[in-house]
């Protein structure tokens, strides 16, 4: 029982991580847009250059850190939210509620 109680798991894991990597999350900072999977890689990045001073290069740096953070938030809001649903699922009838499901 606790064997397959432990494959389920393992199956139901790498299920999430494919699901995961199959999402895409973009934030923004004014004219910088950043897009990541759910697997937290960084897919894209666009600058508007007509709406930025490409003189400022700091400005233009803390605008990129600022639009990856809100992406990789976004990625991480999504995958507590996948993994909770994940344990729901696996409890038996009436016990998911004890992790907030």
């Amino acid at each position: 029982m606790f064997g397959d109680m432990m494959n389920q798991m393992q199956e139901m894991q790498e299920q999430m991580k494919k699901q995961l990597a199959e999402q895409s999350f973009t934030g923004t900072a004014g004219p910088v847009s950043v897009t990541c999977s759910g697997a937290r890689e960084v897919t894209n990045v666009k600058i508007d250059t007509a709406e930025i001073d490409l003189e400022d290069g700091e400005a233009l740096e803390d605008l990129i850190v600022v639009a990856t953070n809100r992406a990789l938030e976004q990625a991480a809001e999504y995958e507590g939210s996948q993994a909770g649903n994940m344990m729901n699922n696996m409890l038996p009838g009436g016990l998911g509620g004890l992790f907030g499901g």
